[in-house]
């Protein structure tokens, strides 16, 4: 199960449930992915497909939303944030 905790400007944002603890977030369009942590600060972890350009614009929007995923991903896996 993946649950979608966003979508905006064709990107998707989301988490695989049987992966890591550490929190993290996915972002998916088209043929490309990204994965960034959350923990203890956002930052690129992963990129497979996505240019420069948008790399930085999708960092722009995890800055934006990193506290509102940091809440779903511990509510989806069953942590408290500050753990």
């Amino acid at each position: 199960m993946s649950p979608k905790f966003r979508k905006e400007e064709g990107f998707v944002f989301k988490i695989y449930s049987n992966e890591e603890e550490r929190m993290h977030i996915h972002v998916v369009k088209a043929e490309n992915e990204a994965k960034f942590w959350l923990e203890p600060t956002i930052e690129l972890a992963e990129n497979f497909g996505f240019n420069s350009k948008e790399i930085r614009k999708i960092t722009q929007m995890v800055e934006m939303y990193g506290n509102e995923f940091k809440e779903q991903f511990a509510a989806h896996i069953g942590r408290r944030i500050d753990d």
